[in-house]
């Protein structure tokens, strides 16, 4: 298969009869595509080397912080349709289940120069190899480098195993959402029939589906998540230039939106983009492309911009206080890398935490979702943040609010009430997630992202305010 094909799903009867599926790996991405697949009526069995999880989530305890994923493992567990078992191998070899379609669904994390880490896809291939039945078919949905799933084919060293490029297009908070409703789905192999049979455990969903060969379709999930990459970088920097001319990011960004070729999704302003996945799909994105002898300036300049963003909102900071952050109280609003999640991987939240410790500043932070443990903070912050578990403590005495990450639960917090227990009156609001004029209205100093900071300057009365039409569907869409 050379060409891409796109199609929406036919919903005959082939398409639809159940498939026996095993998933290896009941992380974030392997128990959501568990659990939605079998509610989709499939038989699914997810295999984790991880026994406590395995024993969590056969009672129904699911850790994850995921809206709707709970529900959908309960019902799989109760229907009899969704089992899980302690390793890949079991998975595959369970009784009475011999499956069509194996999924991986193993981290790949960023390696230390930045190319993808395929130690735990390579470890699942070499267990699985002999256990995999004839004729079934391998798909990845783990984000792998270009060329992986060949590289897979060969380290099976079994022609009568097709393996398939199926990568996940799931956003944090929204993953079942996604699963279930998804824009496209991408399927790659050379193997036709293979490409097929794992397209039609989607068949019930109708949905765009892109056929192609396996190295478009490993290709297409980094182009998508650099891509947004690059539209994030440059939002911050047209902030920046609103912030210098004393023009309204919000108005700016939503005449960039309703323009069909620019769309209204992945641009808000922000303190810089994160995750588990945008970070690392760019960094391995480009370590591949050096490999192969290309530049992709473009992607060079998003990385500046997004780190330059984050000095940005120090340099605010740090400006709200007089200049010098030695020994200054700042209190943090959010952790986590987006509302919705206990994840703090690649958190630019934690970035910025980072370089106003290291100026020295004294920080006390609220999250929702993030506990105080060191399983969740990574050491550098948690030895320099104190987490605490109300908002308005993070307010008691402090020169700065920070809010770095847009909780919906701010937007209602009784700012008369924190401008009575700050120091100075100061909120930095890096993703314009508050009303400034409550804030203004309580006696405090509000500094948004990409917004002229004096009042005055506002918007004349005849020029409407931008509709909140652009956050609320920013907030609905991928990272």
């Amino acid at each position: 298969m050379t060409s891409p094909h796109c199609t929406d799903h036919d919903e005959d009867g082939d398409q639809e009869r159940d498939q026996r599926i095993a998933v290896v790996g009941a992380g974030y991405v392997g128990l959501t595509t568990s659990a939605c697949l079998a509610s989709l009526g499939h038989r699914v069995v997810c295999g984790d080397i991880d026994e406590d999880k395995v024993e969590q989530l056969r009672a129904g305890d699911v850790r994850i912080l995921e809206p709707g994923l709970a529900e959908l493992v309960r019902a799989g567990l109760e229907s009899g349709r969704l089992e899980f078992v302690v390793g890949a191998k079991a998975a595959i070899a369970h009784p009475g289940h011999i499956p069509d379609v194996v999924l991986v669904c193993v981290p790949t994390p960023m390696s230390a120069s930045g190319a993808a880490d395929l130690a735990a896809v390579e470890t699942t291939v070499a267990v699985v190899r002999e256990a995999l039945p004839d004729g079934c078919a391998l798909a990845i949905k783990s984000t792998v480098p270009v060329g992986t799933a060949a590289r897979v084919h060969s380290m099976l060293g079994r022609d009568d195993v097709a393996v398939v490029s199926n990568p996940e297009f799931l956003r944090e908070g929204s993953a079942v959402e996604d699963f279930l409703h998804p824009d496209r789905i991408v399927i790659g192999s050379d193997d036709h029939a293979a490409a097929e049979r794992v397209a039609s455990l989607y068949a019930r969903l109708n949905v765009p589906l892109v056929l192609t060969d396996s190295v478009s379709a490993e290709m297409a999930k980094y182009a998508a998540n650099c891509f947004l990459a690059m539209k994030l970088s440059y939002v911050n920097s047209v902030a920046e230039v609103c912030e210098r001319v004393g023009a309204d990011i919000d108005a700016v960004v939503e005449s960039m939106g309703l323009d069909p070729r620019i769309g209204q999704t992945f641009l808000r302003p922000g303190p810089g983009w994160g995750g588990p996945c945008l970070p690392k799909d760019v960094h391995s994105f480009r370590r591949s492309a050096s490999d192969l002898g290309v530049d992709l300036p473009l992607m060079d300049a998003a990385v500046a911009v997004n780190a330059r963003q984050q000095h940005r909102v120090v340099d605010k900071v740090r400006h709200a206080v007089g200049g010098d952050l030695a020994g200054i109280r700042v209190g943090l609003l959010g952790l986590s890398f987006k509302p919705g999640t206990a994840d703090v991987r690649e958190s630019p939240a934690l970035a910025v935490a980072g370089l106003l410790a290291d100026e020295g500043a004294e920080l006390t932070a609220f999250d929702p979702a993030v506990s105080n443990t060191p399983q969740q903070l990574p050491e550098l912050v948690f030895s320099r943040v104190t987490l605490v578990d109300d908002p308005y403590h993070v307010a008691k005495g402090a020169a700065a609010l920070v809010l770095l990450t847009e909780w919906p639960q701010f937007q209602t917090l009784n700012w008369q009430r924190i401008a009575s227990l700050l120091e100075r009156h100061v909120v930095i609001d890096t993703r314009n997630h508050l009303t400034p004029e409550t804030l203004r209205g309580a006696g405090i100093t509000y500094v948004g992202t990409g917004k002229d900071a004096d009042p005055s300057h506002s918007p004349p009365s005849y020029i409407a305010r931008p509709s909140q039409r652009i956050k609320e569907c920013d907030d609905d869409r991928r990272q």
